[in-house]
């Protein structure tokens, strides 16, 4: 006959060793989980250089969800892709990586930001971003929405400080090189905003609204010049 306590000690080890059969279970899966994406990220790398539109468009898909830091490069260079549908892809790719911090605090903060921003929230969007900074200075993104928020209110002066901090981040940021472009034309300062415009538009040459201010702006200064001829 067994011992009493030997059957309570037995429960306690059988529940034990479920607890950890369970633990390792979830340890594999998320390792499982984590090669697929990678393969499938890696695979998706690949196709990006496939002849077929429709393929290296699935690709920027796939990257949209699982794309890192250093797949950018490869991503930049399809902003002049022959297929116009493909270039769009590719855009909405660099702007959904650039939006991952890889911090899920950071990241949280960040949706918190975007949302006040949606909800035309202005300064509690200004506190969510430098929440997002603080936690991490080096995430360039958090550095240009809250740039884009103070333009937002005016703030020009502080807008651009934070534009040169996403350049030092990440100085193929088109986005905020056309920041600086609205921020000199409201600065009244049209040869600094020219220049921003053609910066951005030499990354990405898909900014319809960008290469419409050049054209104006060029306009503008030819008329200037001509007056004192």
């Amino acid at each position: 006959m067994l011992h009493p306590g030997w059957f309570s000690a037995s429960r306690v080890r059988l529940a034990l060793f479920s607890a950890l059969l369970i633990l390792a279970g979830a340890e594999a899966q998320t390792g499982a989980e984590t090669r697929r994406k990678s393969e499938t990220r890696d695979q998706a790398l690949t196709r990006l250089r496939s002849p077929d539109a429709a393929t290296r468009q699935a690709a920027a898909a796939v990257l949209a969800e699982t794309g890192e830091q250093e797949d950018l490069p490869y991503i930049l260079s399809h902003l002049f892709d022959p297929d116009q549908r493909m270039r769009a892809s590719a855009e909405a790719a660099i702007w959904a990586i650039w939006s991952r911090s890889g911090d899920a605090a950071a990241d949280q903060m960040f949706e918190v930001g975007l949302t006040h921003m949606r909800e035309g929230q202005l300064k509690p969007a200004v506190d969510a971003f430098s929440r997002v900074i603080a936690l991490r200075p080096d995430f360039a993104e958090a550095w240009n929405k809250r740039a884009t928020v103070y333009f937002l209110l005016g703030e020009n002066d502080l807008s651009l400080l934070d534009c040169h901090e996403v350049l030092k981040r990440n100085p193929l940021h088109f986005g905020v090189l056309a920041g600086y472009g609205q921020i000199y034309l409201r600065k009244g300062d049209l040869p600094g905003a020219l220049n921003s415009f053609e910066q951005a538009l030499a990354i990405n040459p898909n900014m319809d609204g960008v290469r419409a201010s050049i054209s104006a702006i060029r306009e503008i200064l030819n008329r200037r010049e001509g007056r004192f001829i």
